[in-house]
């Protein structure tokens, strides 16, 4: 069997899988939050590169559906309780950093911003993401109506590269559009505003992951 027809084979469950993860790509959680709050605050190259290490968790998140591990650690309790405390705990700690920009809004001007560096920067988005209880659940939905953990390996390599494009896409969009001068405009102006929005998210999230509301 060729390449071109094994990938013809699996098409309708590469589409199916990829569109559950766009799905979850597109509508706001805990990462575009964290985006915006990069893009708002630090510029445009840092809010991709976090959207960078967003996707990159897009990755680990895509290859554990394969090997079936997301399945797996679902069924685990101590596990899934350890990885929601740990993402807990950095959603709260978003929020005090969030509330304490609202309680004394520094002057934002970008050539000020201290940079944090490339690897800190991704990191950042690649731990929030593969913590991320709503990233989760889309790719366990992935794992239980779209998965392709019986595919050959080549297809599992289309369908991880895939996952990578979707989320490098759909967050690198956020990214430039809420860096755009605008947006950032908007944000200066309602500063005080948005940051105590962002941390009641974050709080909110971070008390919801805890309990295991999600």
């Amino acid at each position: 069997m060729t390449a071109t027809w094994l990938v013809a084979d699996y098409l309708p469950q590469l589409l199916l899988a990829w569109s559950i993860q766009l799905t979850g790509v597109v509508s706001p959680g805990p990462s575009v939050a964290l985006i915006m709050g990069v893009a708002t605050s630090r510029g445009r190259l840092p809010s991709v590169v976090t959207a960078f290490g967003v996707a990159c968790g897009a990755v680990v998140l895509a290859t554990a559906t394969v090997l079936g591990i997301a399945v797996v650690f679902a069924q685990i309790s101590g596990v899934m309780t350890v990885i929601r405390l740990i993402g807990a705990a950095y959603l709260v700690w978003l929020a005090w950093k969030a509330f304490r920009t609202a309680a004394a809004p520094p002057a934002l001007n970008l050539a000020d911003v201290r940079p944090l560096g490339v690897w800190r920067t991704g990191l950042a988005g690649f731990f929030l993401q593969i913590t991320n209880p709503k990233a989760i659940i889309f790719w366990l939905a992935v794992a239980s109506v779209g998965g392709i953990g019986d595919a050959p390996a080549s297809i599992a390599v289309i369908f991880i590269a895939g996952a990578f494009v979707n989320s490098f896409a759909g967050h690198g969009g956020y990214a430039l559009l809420l860096s755009s001068a605008p947006v950032r405009a908007g944000y200066q102006r309602a500063r005080r505003w948005i940051e105590g929005a962002l941390g009641c998210f974050f709080l909110y999230a971070g008390y919801r992951l805890a309990t295991g509301t999600t």
